[in-house]
Formats: C-alpha cells, sequence, structure tokens
C-alpha cells in the first residue's frame, strides 16, 4: 500500500472531541479517550470499509486520509453523501442501530482505528461527559446532512462546490489539517461529482470557473484558497451548523432573514 502522505496529529479523536465539546476535558477524561482499546488498519483507496446492510459489532475513526459515505440505487447510480477527515467516527450510530442503511469507503489512502462497541459503550458509563461529547458529533452530523441537503437541492454547481470546499477546510482546520488554507483534496472528480450531484465534464468546468475567479487553486491532489471571503460570498457559508469551539479560518456570514406569508389556496 502507498504511503499516507498527509500525516495527521498524533491522536485525531482527541482533537476532534476537544474541538466540538461544550467542555474542557479533564486530564482523567483526556487520558481515558487515549487509552481506549484501538486496532488499526490500512486501507487502499477506494476499499469498502462497510456496507449497506452490514450488522458491525465495532465502530471506526478516521487516523489518517478520507472516507466517504454513500448510497447507490438499483441501476448503481451513486450519491456520495458525505466525506469524513481525522477525527470522525462516521458509524457512531450504529451503537444503537442494528444494520447498516449506507456503505462507507475509502477515498485514497487511509488509516482507520476499529473500536468495539463494547469498549465504547464502557467509556461512555465511565465517563459520562465524554459520551455526551460523542451524542453531540452525532447531533453536528445531522446538521452537515441538512446543510448538504440545501447545498445540493437549492444551490448552483459553482456555489455548491465553494461550499464544499469552505466546509472542508473548515472542518480540517479544527484538526490542525488546514494551515494557510491549504488542505489535501484527494478526490477524483467523478467522486466530486457525485457528491455534488454533477457530472465529471461540470466538475471540471466549475474547477476552471473557480480558478478563473482567483478563489483556489488545486495541484497534486491539494486544494488551496486564495481569496477566502470571496469563497465564502460565493458559497454563502456560514460556519454556524458546524457548532465548532473554535471558529474556522474566517468570520461566519449570516444569510438573510426570511418574512414568512401565509400559503394562499
Amino acid at each position: 500500500m502507498a504511503d499516507l502522505p498527509h500525516p495527521s496529529t498524533p491522536n485525531p479523536i482527541l482533537r476532534k472531541v476537544e474541538s466540538i465539546a461544550l467542555f474542557k476535558l479533564s486530564e482523567e477524561e483526556r487520558v481515558a479517550l487515549i487509552a481506549l482499546p484501538m486496532q488499526e488498519a490500512q486501507f487502499d483507496a477506494y476499499q469498502d470499509i462497510v456496507r449497506e446492510g452490514d450488522r458491525p459489532s465495532r465502530c471506526f475513526a478516521v487516523l489518517d486520509g478520507f472516507v466517504s459515505t454513500y448510497k447507490t440505487t438499483l441501476a448503481g447510480k451513486r450519491q456520495v453523501a458525505a466525506f469524513h477527515v481525522p477525527g470522525d467516527v462516521p458509524d457512531i450510530q450504529n451503537l444503537h442501530l442494528k444494520v447498516l442503511d449506507n456503505s462507507i469507503s475509502s477515498v485514497g489512502p487511509c488509516r482507520l482505528g476499529f473500536v468495539q462497541h463494547d469498549a465504547l459503550r464502557a467509556l461512555f458509563r465511565a465517563h459520562p461527559r465524554i459520551g455526551d461529547a460523542f451524542w453531540r458529533v452525532t447531533l453536528i452530523d445531522a446538521a452537515l446532512y441538512c446543510e448538504r441537503l440545501l447545498n445540493i437541492g437549492r444551490r448552483e454547481a459553482y456555489s455548491r462546490m465553494a461550499h464544499l470546499f469552505c466546509e472542508l477546510i473548515t472542518r480540517l482546520d479544527a484538526v490542525g489539517l488546514a494551515a494557510d488554507r491549504t488542505c489535501a483534496l484527494p478526490m477524483t472528480q467523478s467522486e466530486l461529482g457525485d457528491a455534488l450531484g454533477i457530472t465529471s465534464v461540470h466538475v471540471n468546468r466549475t474547477l476552471n470557473d473557480l480558478r478563473d475567479a482567483g478563489l483556489v487553486t488545486v495541484r497534486s491532489r491539494r486544494l488551496k484558497v486564495l481569496d477566502w471571503e470571496g469563497l465564502t460570498a460565493v458559497a454563502e457559508f456560514d460556519p454556524t451548523y458546524l457548532h465548532l469551539g473554535q471558529p474556522g479560518p474566517g468570520i461566519g456570514r449570516s444569510r438573510p432573514a426570511r418574512s414568512c406569508r401565509p400559503i394562499h389556496s
């Protein structure tokens, strides 16, 4: 397997929990989280990690690299529902749901840490505040899905891609992986198209438009934001839905208020 090109911080799970928790972890809680028994495994690009219909007895955390949650139609058409970054636990919901209702695949080479459900339950019983933090993680994931629904359903391709880039930079910045508003972007144009609901040709054209506008560059699978304020304006990006303890690399943009009028028949 190829070497992972962009190694993460020593403990991305700890970094992730600290970035979203509503409290400061005690030293005892930090030690317990770091000591969580974990079996590490490496995956090559485009390998399924878990599949829809599986009944797993363990969860996994992303330690290095990216993974994606996706679903397919009976005809084989694929929709990427989410990209997951170091520190994320993409299948944490399966502590309480018996059957997976989606599949998760590697995006480029990645390193994962698998934790038995029983070990997580024991951790949460011994340290309830850590359990609260992971519950907050699942609620934030729900907020991300809601924002992506808006992004795909109501924004043009140019704004959709800008929004995805803003979100990736902000989330990776929270775990120390987006210095100078630059981050890994291992997704192929086909994968970006599956995430944004557009064709690969449209992805290429939209990327060129963002480059020509002086907003971003993409080279050697690295994304660099050249004009953060411009990109957030195009994307209508407001990071509130990420619920980070610290703000990302830019100031959130508030959406205009809209009045509610009765619908007349």
